[in-house]
């Protein structure tokens, strides 16, 4: 087509659209509904209707569509309209229920999703009884319009009208209303979106994504004490927040929607108890199949209607004050409890892949979620499962929460290894960013005596590595503590940390060596009486799946060295 007829077809296509767009407003006001059904009609999906014809000439084809259209995109008219928070118009994340015209977030994490546009939009929350409990004790949420968190506070009244922004000029924004806190301390209503738009789909849901979680777990799951100042603080639903948890960091991580099923306190068998005795008030598998615990929630969940690819289950921490009082006898029963629940969540979930975990408070049980997996696999031939052990958490590099309870640093390095093991369970690429590559690798000491070396050495159960020198040896390899069996990844970028104590004043050298011999990165370390602590980052050039990090101690007679808080993790 040259110049001269492609500024008349242009010519023609403009009059086309003046001309049309008088006939289209002259007749009526167009939905989302018509576009669609018109786009339907003329593919012969739907049945062509005399409305179809939006130009008047007779004819239906893709000149109405495109004026249609058209019209809808020019509407200059604003419009205030109300829009519940039901599917049609919102993503629901996690167990929500609808009742009385108000969608109620239930558990830690539930919440909405949505798109508006419009000059204005806000919305109406409403309160449960929780709202007349004491402040540090009602259900917390935040509202977070394009990624910035614009209200983070508890309910306390029975509504409340939060203003999402407001303009002379259109506006589109990505909104999200989340419920912090856990479902034992009452849920948060979305009563309203009210949005003043030109727009003929003003509320639209955010798309569902390709990966979906589901969470079951007790007070580490609901990231119980993850804002709180101090081990000795008590239980509040203030410093409960879910989107420190490890569990919504992984999901974001992994860009997967969630859904979370967690009660501070229970367990398997026992929820937690102080007296020994049995707690079966306190059970996850009494209240699994329920939207939520408290009465007013507590109707049947409907799982047909939420389809997740992983089932992830962090339960056994309250069961060890119970079980450990007498292991001989109820470790077996916590194995058939458990294998009893897999059961279940394997009926509800017939198409996901389970991870089982446990250890972020202790790791006492952790064998016996073991044998428990293994026993059910074996029993039903379900092979779509794994367990792993996560790290207790380290208290003095980490710190600590309420009620020692896991600090935002735990919850994110826990973060980083569920990611990690979900993508191995899934056959997925992972790019183990954040993730401590030395966290599983074995500490041993390698004395050479041909060079004169004499050496004993201790590993303690936080992975502080003792070496005592008795005689140095004639050079610095004659004695090498090694971290070994560290995989790392070409062109990924490393941040090698420790901490020191030593007898010896100086400097000490280290390496990371590959499996052939190359040296990724050398240097050298402060050996000084108090603590101190080393960092530094180098880069990989090549893939490794046996790397180590060798600390060269020989050379230097009767002293001592700790090596502890090491890690080793991958930052880009």
């Amino acid at each position: 087509m040259n110049k001269k007829r492609i500024i008349a077809f242009t010519a023609t296509m403009s009059i086309l659209f003046s001309s049309f767009s008088g006939a289209a407003s002259a007749e009526k006001s167009y939905t989302i509904d018509d576009l669609c059904h018109l786009r339907d009609a003329i593919v012969n999906l739907d049945d062509i209707t005399a409305d179809d014809d939006i130009n008047n000439d007779g004819k239906i084809n893709i000149f109405d569509l495109c004026l249609l259209k058209n019209f809808m995109l020019t509407n200059e008219e604003y419009v205030t309209s109300d829009h519940a928070a039901t599917d049609k118009n919102v993503k629901l994340i996690g167990r929500t229920m609808h009742s009385n015209d108000i969608t109620w977030l239930i558990h830690s994490g539930s919440a909405v999703e949505f798109t508006v546009t419009g000059k204005s939009a806000n919305i109406i929350l409403a309160g449960d009884s929780s709202i007349n409990n004491d402040e540090d004790y009602r259900s917390r949420y935040a509202v977070i319009v394009d990624g910035e968190i614009i209200e983070d506070a508890v309910m306390g009244t029975p509504e409340k009208t939060i203003t999402l922004f407001e303009g002379k000029t259109s506006r589109t924004a990505k909104v999200k209303i989340i419920h912090l806190s856990e479902a034992m301390n009452g849920a948060i209503g979305v009563k309203n979106i009210s949005v003043t738009s030109n727009s003929t789909v003003p509320v639209r849901p955010e798309p569902k994504k390709d990966l979906s979680i589901e969470f079951i777990g007790d007070s580490i799951t609901c990231a119980y004490g993850v804002e709180g100042l101090s081990s000795y603080e008590p239980f509040k639903t203030t410093t409960e927040n879910f989107m420190k948890s490890y569990a919504y960091l992984a999901a974001q991580k992994l860009n997967a929607d969630y859904s979370s099923v967690s009660y501070s306190g229970h367990g398997i068998i026992s929820g937690f108890t102080s007296s020994g005795d049995i707690n079966t008030d306190s059970l996850i598998p009494d209240c699994y199949e329920l939207t939520g615990k408290l009465s007013d929630y507590a109707t049947n969940w409907d799982f047909e209607t939420s389809s997740h690819d992983v089932v992830v289950i962090n339960l056994g921490t309250n069961d060890s004050s119970y079980v450990t009082k007498e292991p001989e006898t109820r470790s077996q029963e916590f194995i058939d409890g458990y294998v009893d629940f897999l059961k279940t969540v394997r009926d509800k979930n017939p198409r996901a892949y389970i991870i089982c975990t446990l250890g972020t408070m202790g790791d006492d049980l952790y064998e016996y979620v073991e044998d428990a997996a293994e026993k059910y696999s074996t029993l039903t031939g379900d092979e779509r499962i794994m367990s792993y052990r996560s790290a207790v958490q380290n208290m003095s590099a980490d710190g600590i929460g309420s009620d020692w309870h896991p600090s935002a640093i735990t919850q994110q390095k826990s973060a980083y290894v569920l990611a990690d093991k979900i993508c191995q369970a899934l056959g997925m690429e992972s790019d183990q960013v954040g993730l401590d590559v030395a966290a599983d690798s074995e500490y041993v000491l390698n004395i050479d005596p041909d060079k004169g070396g004499n050496a004993a050495s201790f590993v303690g159960y936080d992975k502080s590595f003792w070496i005592n020198m008795v005689t140095g040896g004639e050079t610095a390899d004659a004695i090498e503590a090694k971290v070994l069996g560290i995989g790392l990844k070409k062109g990924g970028g490393y941040r090698l940390e420790f901490d020191c104590t030593s007898s010896y004043e100086g400097e000490l050298p280290l390496q990371v060596k590959g499996s052939d011999g190359e040296i990724y990165f050398s240097s050298k370390f402060d050996a000084v009486s108090e603590k101190a602590h080393f960092s530094a980052e180098f880069t990989a050039d090549k893939d490794d799946t046996a790397a180590s990090i060798i600390f060269q101690l020989g050379g230097k007679d009767y002293y001592n060295c700790t090596l502890s808080n090491l890690s080793l993790i991958k930052i880009s």
